[in-house]
């Protein structure tokens, strides 16, 4: 039996995401003729003038090519497995200043269907590139995003080593993004260890993340005795059962148990820190 060969620009366009530039395509095994046949058949679909892609593409990838940009900020960092905080309807870009050939399609309110960022790049950004690389999406959340966030999303960068501080220091940084710099650490385990000892710290007690007690885990051990445990939407059925069995456990050893929601921290800080600071004024952090 006959094997079929894949053509040329099949494997290069798979090898890419199934998007990519007509002229990464062309070669001595592929003329335009043969690319121009397959848009023909519905084997390619042609982006603009001069990108082709798969009818299966990515379809983000599709829409960066289509408006001349490159998927950025807390997009990129998403699709990276990043921390980010926050639910975003609209895809996050990125362009340089004055672009021309940006072209960004409206809904039916007329209002731009993804959130710009134009900025300079501070590593160079090849035109064929579809997504950010790691420093310049970690710019374009300092430009974007509240302090602290970002602060927990280039924290997440360090800690899975997709981004190296001493590569981005010796960066030109924007002022946000070198006082990001300067604070951030790579040892946070997730956003929430970013977010709340900076919250806390103010309160000048100890914090300790992820301390091991007794058998088991908690978010965060404040001075001696105060625990703080916060609930994610994985803590049902068997995992509250163990949760609700260790925290009677901490509570017969002379510990004191907060626990929380993770929309309480992120939503309704005030109320989080209020509970906090009434046991910390009753010392209840304090081994008795």
């Amino acid at each position: 039996m006959q094997t079929t060969i894949d053509p040329a620009w099949l494997t290069t366009l798979r090898e890419h995401d199934g998007i990519a530039r007509q002229s990464l395509l062309l070669g001595r095994q592929t003329s335009k003729r043969e690319l121009k046949d397959a848009v023909a058949s519905g084997a390619l679909v042609r982006i603009r003038r001069s990108w082709l892609a798969l009818p299966d593409a990515d379809p983000l990838l599709v829409a960066a090519a289509r408006a001349g940009v490159a998927l950025s900020c807390v997009t990129r960092a998403e699709r990276l497995g990043l921390w980010v905080h926050g639910d975003f309807t609209k895809p996050h870009v990125a362009a340089p200043p004055c672009s021309g050939g940006v072209r960004i399609e409206q809904d039916d309110a007329d209002n731009p269907k993804a959130t710009v960022h134009w900025f300079t790049p501070v590593v160079p950004r090849p035109p064929h590139t579809l997504e950010d690389g790691i420093e310049n999406t970690l710019i374009s959340i300092a430009l974007c995003r509240p302090f602290e966030y970002a602060l927990a999303t280039w924290e997440s960068a360090f800690r899975t080593g997709l981004a190296d501080r001493e590569v981005i220091g010796r960066l030109k940084l924007p002022r946000i993004a070198r006082d990001l710099l300067s604070e951030s650490t790579p040892f946070a385990d997730s956003g929430l260890e970013t977010i709340v000892p900076r919250r806390l710290r103010w309160l000048r007690v100890r914090i300790v993340p992820q301390a091991w007690l007794h058998g088991h885990r908690v978010d965060f051990l404040l001075g001696q005795r105060l625990v703080l445990q916060i609930d994610g939407g994985h803590h049902v059925g068997a995992q509250r059962d163990s949760d609700n069995r260790h925290d009677a456990e901490l509570i017969l050893r002379g510990y004191h148990v907060i626990r929380v929601g993770y929309r309480q921290v992120m939503d309704d800080w005030p109320g989080v820190q209020q509970l906090v600071m009434n046991a910390v004024a009753q010392g209840l952090h304090l081994a008795r």
